[in-house]
């Protein structure tokens, strides 16, 4: 006959809080090495741009005129500014920063104030015409093969971007680290959000 004893409800919230915390350290200490790896050189971050309620752009869509374009929420605006505070939680307060030319990205990428932006066509949503998928990734991929990544890299750009690039679908200000190998081939390492 075997007898069990029954847990006491302390200690089954002792395992459970001992289980969560284990969790959440082996969760920071993989944050910390993602980190690190951005800062280490040949790899790069990819951002998806800060809340933005709703859904593709009006049909009046126009580049440069961000009256006729989805933009980004008070919260997204506040969401932008906190991935800033997270690079630089980081080590990291200086970057070269390129963006889709949507003003949802641009505007995610300055209010992260982490250097200069500039505006890279290959990184605009090919959402309304996913005809333009294929090149578009191909033209991002040859682009990145050409650039030092030493000096720490972060491009803003959409969705449809990122999960065509990275196979991974990021939320709204989700940051995706990506490996730059010797062989031109990109890996994507991990992912980090603070919702």
């Amino acid at each position: 006959m075997i007898i069990r004893k029954k847990l006491r409800p302390a200690a089954v919230l002792t395992i459970i809080l001992l289980f969560l915390s284990a969790s959440w350290s082996l969760a920071e200490m993989e944050e910390a090495q993602l980190w690190e790896k951005l800062r280490s050189g040949n790899h790069f971050a990819m951002v998806r741009h800060a809340l933005a309620p709703g859904f593709g752009d009006p049909d009046t869509f126009i580049i440069g005129k961000c009256e006729t374009q989805r933009n980004l929420s008070p919260k997204g605006r506040e969401q932008a500014r906190h991935i800033g505070d997270i690079f630089r939680k980081n080590g990291i307060s200086q970057a070269k920063i390129y963006s889709s030319q949507w003003c949802r990205c641009l505007d995610t990428a300055k209010l992260m104030s982490l250097g200069d932006v500039k505006e890279l066509p290959v990184l605009n949503s090919f959402f309304e015409n996913y005809a333009n998928e294929t090149p578009q990734t191909k033209a991002l991929t040859e682009w990145l093969n050409r650039q030092d990544l030493r000096p720490i890299t972060i491009l803003v750009s959409h969705q449809v971007n990122i999960t065509a690039f990275t196979n991974v679908y990021p939320d709204s200000g989700e940051i995706v680290i990506v490996s730059k190998g010797k062989d031109g081939n990109f890996i994507t390492v991990g992912t980090i959000f603070y919702p």
